[in-house]
Order: structure tokens, then sequence, then C-alpha cells
């Protein structure tokens, strides 16, 4: 075919469309809604990833932690996290040089949520148990007071540090470094304020109640294990090394020769990095996957379309084949509409999608985390501009066969 018949094919199947607005915005809204959903799964699921990295890498490269319970490999294996096999015995094991080398801190961790009460003000504190080497491990600092000793947590001091925004709710201008707070009906005794750091890690520091582990296990708690330990590698050392020892040495500790069997996890940030995009890439393939059936189903809508649009131009169609169209003339000129059809949904899809993850990154910047950027997904973008003009040809070839076959006298005798 020639240029300018191609040329003129490509005309004829837009003005046929211009003829029927309402019908054909109503053919692509099943297209547009598809690729809006695809671009905006994929923009929200993006940032969204780009955040939690940016967290994990906030921990720093030298943090190591260590989990109960074996790697999460599936929903099921997540109530494993609770275990108790985390406890005394392996801190004091990862403390000694013979067993782990490069090792700089160690810190053992509980954590609980229950009210902190100040006279007549409560407020949901988080609850962090740890020893002297928690503001080194996670990098805080103090802005008022001092931090609990190695003393403090041997003898189960009740004593308490508490974040900036747990400060201004329950002292207000007042000093809060002496005062006594209520956790659980058990006194402690304020020695020190962290400084204004809001929530990074994933840790809401700003609202942290931090006590000697200690004290923790046994006043609020009543257990005797941990829930996670973080160390922190010395500088220059190997991190992977370093996990592989903690590794073999927890195994030792715990009598495990089969690590299928390992009661524990170690994760460092490059193990926390490539689970979150393994975790991440899985979920946006999934919700992608869905979002995709409105395609398909916009695809048999517009299947439809073209069958009843090939009935009603039946005279047009004989009118046309008596003046010299052959076939596969008329048989390029309805796939061309469906084409037309189907990318035209796309573009608009591509732009309602965009627009709207751009005002939900906007948003969730401003409400959730302010780390939460907008990504743009070209990917996104050119898949599912390449898919609409696929799903174009693929359902748009049976109604323009149809069209192609029929019989100019039939055509032109249809009323």
């Amino acid at each position: 075919m020639t240029p300018l018949r191609l040329r003129h094919t490509f005309r004829t199947a837009l003005s046929a469309l211009a003829r029927t607005k309402r019908r054909t915005a109503l053919t692509i809204l099943g297209i547009v809604i598809g690729v809006a959903a695809i671009m905006l799964v994929t923009a929200v699921g993006q940032g969204a990833q780009n955040l939690i990295l940016d967290q994990v890498s906030a921990f720093g490269a030298e943090t190591i932690f260590i989990e109960p319970g074996r790697e999460p490999k599936g929903p099921a294996d997540f109530a494993e996290l609770f275990t108790d096999s985390l406890t005394r015995r392996d801190v004091a094991a990862l403390r000694r040089s013979e067993y782990v080398q490069g090792i700089a801190s160690v810190t053992p961790m509980v954590a609980h949520v229950a009210p902190v009460q100040y006279r007549n003000e409560t407020v949901r504190g988080q609850i962090r148990g740890a020893t002297e080497e928690f503001d080194v491990i996670l990098d805080v600092a103090l802005a008022e007071g001092l931090f609990f000793t190695a003393d403090d947590v041997e003898r189960r001091a009740s004593v308490a540090v508490i974040g900036a925004e747990v400060r201004d709710e329950l002292f207000g201008p007042s000093d809060a470094v002496g005062e006594q707070v209520t956790i659980k009906g058990r006194p402690f005794r304020v020695i020190g304020v962290l400084e204004r750091k809001g929530a990074a890690s994933f840790i809401p520091y700003d609202d942290l109640v931090v006590v000697p582990v200690t004290s923790a296990q046994a006043y609020l708690l009543g257990i005797n294990y941990y829930h996670f330990i973080a160390a922190r590698a010395a500088p220059g050392a190997d991190v992977a090394r370093v996990a592989r020892e903690i590794t073999l040495t927890l195994r030792e500790q715990h009598d495990i020769t089969d690590p299928e069997k390992d009661d524990f996890h170690v994760m460092t940030q490059d193990d926390a990095v490539e689970r979150i995009g393994v975790i991440g890439t899985a979920l946006t393939a999934l919700l992608t996957s869905i979002a995709a059936i409105a395609l398909v189903v916009g695809g048999i809508g517009i299947m439809n379309i073209m069958l009843v649009a090939v009935t009603e131009r039946t005279r047009e169609i004989g009118l046309r084949k008596a003046l010299g169209a052959r076939g596969r003339d008329i048989r390029l000129q309805f796939l061309l509409e469906s084409i037309a059809l189907t990318t035209i949904g796309g573009a608009i899809g591509v732009i309602l999608g965009t627009s709207l993850a751009f005002i939900i990154a906007l948003v969730l910047s401003r409400t959730v985390a302010a780390g939460w950027t907008y990504h743009f997904p070209l990917g996104a973008t050119l898949v599912g501009l390449a898919v609409s003009a696929t799903i174009g040809i693929v359902f748009g070839f049976y109604p323009a066969s149809q069209a192609a076959k029929k019989s100019p006298m039939e055509a032109l005798r249809a009323e």
C-alpha cells in the first residue's frame, strides 16, 4: 500500500471515530482506567520503595541486626519473629572477640508500646529497652541530661531517656530531667532528653522512651529474652564477614548444625536493601497484573463496539468496495480505528495516572513522611502505551476481518 493510500485510510478511520464522539469516549474508558491504574500503582510503589530504602540506609552500612526466627520467606514465617531464641548468653558470646572479630558495640533490645504518665498528662510512648550502647549504635544524641550507664543496666535502674515529642507533651516548657514518669504503674526517673530527629530508619525517635533493657524485661514485659539485637561493626571492618561470624557463633550457641533450622537471622544493610527490592518488585508486579485486568476488559469492550460498528456501517463498506476498495483496505481501516481508540485511551490513562500519582506523592510527603518523593514511571509509560496499541491490534483484528469479508452487493442491499 502506498503512503498516500495509507494516509487516506488513516484519515478515514479518524473521521469515523470523530462522528461518534460519545461512543468513542465510553469505548476507551476501560483502557484509560487500566493504564491509569498501572501508572498509579507503579509510581506510588516506587515512591514507597525508595522511602523504605532511604530509611534502611539511614542506619548506616556498619549496622547489623539479629532477629529471632528464621529469615521470613513467606507470610507464615513472620510469626517466628516473636520467638524467644535470643538471650543474654547470645549477647555475651557476640561481645567476645575470640568468637566475633570486628564488632565495635552490641545492644540487645526489646520493644513495647505503653502509656507514659506524668501527673495528669498521658502519652502513648514507644518503649525501647536497650543498653548504654543504644545511642552509639543508632546514632542519637542528647539535648539534655545524660544517658544511662552499664551500671544502670546491671542493677535494673528505673531511669528513662525520653524523646523530644514525649517531653513536649508531658512537660511543656518545664524541665523534664529529674522528674518522674509512670510506665505501667512503675515510676521511672527522667535522666535525659533526645535531640529532635523525627522518624528515621523506621524508628519514631521523638516518641521514644528508652529504659535499661533489664528494667524493661523485669518491670514492663516480664520476659527473659530479647526482641532483637543490634550491633555495629568497627570502622574499616568487613561487614559481610562480621555478619557471617555472628551467624556461626549463634549457631554454635544454639547447637544448630543444619542452617535450614536456624532460629535467628542476621541482616545487614545490603541484605535489607536486597530483600526490600525483591518484595517491592513482586508486590508492584502483583498489583500491576491486577490493574491490567481492566485493560483486557477494555479490549473486549472495544471488540464488541467495533463489531457493532461493522454492522452499522455495512452500506458504507459496500460502497467503498464498489468504488474499488479491496478487502485489505477495509480491514486496515477498521484495524486503525481500533488501534487509534486504544492508543488515545492509553495516552489519556498515562496523563491521568501520572497526575494522580503526583498528587498522592505530594499529599503523602506532607502527611506520612517528608522523604516520600514522586517517581515518574517511564518504563510503565512505555509499557502502557505499547500494551494499549497491542490490545487495539488483538481485539480489533476480528471485527476488521469481518468487515473485510463482506460482499459488496450484499452490503449495498443491506438496510
